[in-house]
């Protein structure tokens, strides 16, 4: 764990470190594109915040591969070079699009084509477990294909979360965060070696995005742009990948009994594991709402608009940090809760505390001009629009 904390750190300090120069360059590279309509700032911000994320990752990487436990990471799995392949890939095109603006067609084709360098090296679905039939070996054409497939789609969603001031760095890393504590526990708890380069991919994931979140939260002094947003989820879907399909789940040996038995019982832990949508179900969900909504409207799917989620949140009256806290909310709440889910299905005290979890974050919802008021003792802890107003004397003329 202290090998898996000092990569952590690493990472988020050299992110944090390169951001400024990274934010210094953007501007005079002119990577400050115009405020468009689909835009909730009203200053120009510079781009180009994911060439710090991609040097940190590197960093980060770098050092894991010179501990002595990370190391066997490197020596017995191809999978840390072939991400870093994958996101060199698609960093560039990143690049190239927060300056360029390139075509939405080119970037996915990207995307797939950084998908298959990582398939090329062996970071691919070897297997799924199946309820009621066992573990499916898939082909390898069958195997390309859904990674494929994953990879696309987790980019695209949290590309298309990334509106608001320190959402997508903060709804990733929460993700991640889930993610790693289950990794974890199924490499340290059962011994399970091919957990390991999953685990390393998301201590290395939160760390690019705690290290990028100080300088991105409301009001933004740079945004990630398309560099960072894709490299990001690029990254959490090759943990997701990394570790389902080779993970057999005969071999944890948690139930006793056929092998078909185990992976019907194991279905709750492989939720989260088997689709990355599950642990980033709130951009999924975006991304499939504004599939529907843009081609419902004739547009192209790939169309900019103004209906994302946190653009619904701001228009029935949530105040920018609002809006963003909301969404960190329902993501820790799906992704720990599945976490729980995982290590413990038959509790149904996990089940109401989900459910008690669900209808407080309705409630938030439905109020988005309350604003909450801290004691006396802790105002000088938060932002001033969270202190009690000090009633002044009013002293009578003469």
């Amino acid at each position: 764990m202290r090998e898996y904390l000092l990569t952590l750190c690493i990472t988020a300090a050299v992110t944090y470190l390169l951001t400024g120069p990274v934010r210094k360059f953007a501007i005079v590279a002119g990577a400050m594109p115009e405020i468009r309509a689909r835009d909730v700032h009203r200053e120009p911000t510079p781009r180009l915040g994911g060439i710090a994320m991609f040097f940190g990752m590197c960093a980060g990487l770098l050092v894991a591969d010179h501990l002595t436990n990370l190391n066997e990471v490197f020596a017995k799995s191809n999978e840390p070079r072939a991400l870093l392949s994958g996101a060199a890939l698609i960093w560039l095109i990143g690049v190239l699009d927060d300056k360029f603006e390139i075509d939405a067609l080119i970037k996915l084709g990207g995307q797939m084509i950084a998908a298959g360098v990582m398939v090329m090296q062996g970071l691919t679905i070897l297997w799924l477990p199946v309820p009621g039939v066992g573990t499916v070996a898939l082909t390898q054409w069958q195997g390309t294909l859904l990674t494929v497939a994953l990879v696309v789609i987790t980019i695209n969603a949290v590309n298309f979360v990334d509106g608001l001031d320190g959402l997508a760095a903060g709804m990733v890393c929460i993700a991640a965060a889930a993610f790693f504590m289950y990794t974890y526990r199924i490499w340290y708890s059962y011994g399970i070696e091919a957990a390991a380069p999953a685990t390393l991919f998301a201590a290395v994931l939160m760390g690019m995005c705690l290290g990028f979140l100080p300088h991105n939260m409301h009001p933004a002094r740079i945004f990630m742009g398309d560099s960072g947003s894709m490299l990001i989820g690029l990254v959490l879907a090759a943990g997701a990948i990394s570790v389902t399909g080779q993970v057999d789940p005969d071999v944890m040996k948690l139930f006793s009994g056929s092998e078909r038995n185990a992976v019907h019982q194991m279905v709750p832990v492989y939720i989260p594991l088997l689709m990355p949508l599950t642990i980033i179900a709130i951009p999924a969900s975006d991304f499939v709402f504004a599939v529907v909504r843009r081609t419902w409207r004739g547009q192209s799917p790939f169309a900019a608009d103004r209906g994302h989620l946190h653009h619904r949140l701001l228009q029935i009256g949530h105040s920018h940090s609002r809006a963003v806290l909301i969404m960190y909310f329902w993501a820790a709440l799906i992704g720990f809760g599945a976490l729980a889910y995982s290590v413990n299905s038959a509790s149904m005290w996990i089940v109401l505390g989900i459910v008690c979890l669900s209808f407080l974050g309705l409630v938030l919802l439905l109020l988005p001009r309350f604003t909450p008021r801290t004691p006396r003792w802790a105002e000088q802890f938060v932002p001033p629009r969270y202190r009690r107003g000090r009633r002044r004397a009013v002293v009578a003329p003469g």
